[in-house]
């Protein structure tokens, strides 16, 4: 499982132009789903946005990144995003062959969203499959890699 982790001052997913999931200060997180993905992928990038040190600390302002969103308070917005598992190096087309079925997909990104609700965070998504529009202001900026296979 891969995830692009952005800190944000805002952050909205609109589709037909109706907003289906804002959020303030916080993280913006597009969540992509391979084949060979389970519940421990799913568990261990909920668990690395939820711990991510990447807040300002005002006690410690030399420590530029020190908090996690829930030490400060922050939201975070997920969106589904299956080109995250595109393959990009052979020829000029992205190649999607290890992107999960949307079967198979859905449930594990939803996994992420309620493994981080339940840690008591505000959660809140886009819209599973769905054309959506994607508004932010990154804060910093500070965007972030994750992959669960660790191979970045």
């Amino acid at each position: 499982m891969r995830a692009v982790v952005q800190r944000v001052s805002s952050a909205a997913v609109t589709v037909d132009a109706r907003t289906v999931g804002a959020i303030g200060h916080g993280l913006l997180v597009f969540v992509g789903v391979e084949r060979e993905d389970g519940p421990p992928d799913a568990e261990y990038v909920a668990g690395k946005i939820r711990e991510l040190r990447v807040f300002e600390d005002p006690d410690e302002p030399s420590r530029h990144m020190n908090r996690s969103v829930q030490d400060v308070g922050g939201s975070v917005l997920v969106v589904s995003q299956f080109t995250l598992a595109g393959d990009c190096r052979k020829g000029r087309r992205p190649s999607f062959d290890e992107a999960a079925a949307p079967h198979i997909a859905k449930p594990l990104y939803e996994g992420v969203v309620q493994s981080l609700q339940a840690s008591g965070l505000h959660v809140a998504t886009g819209e599973f499959q769905a054309l959506m529009q994607v508004s932010l202001v990154n804060d910093g900026p500070v965007t972030l890699l994750l992959d669960s296979r660790k191979r970045f």
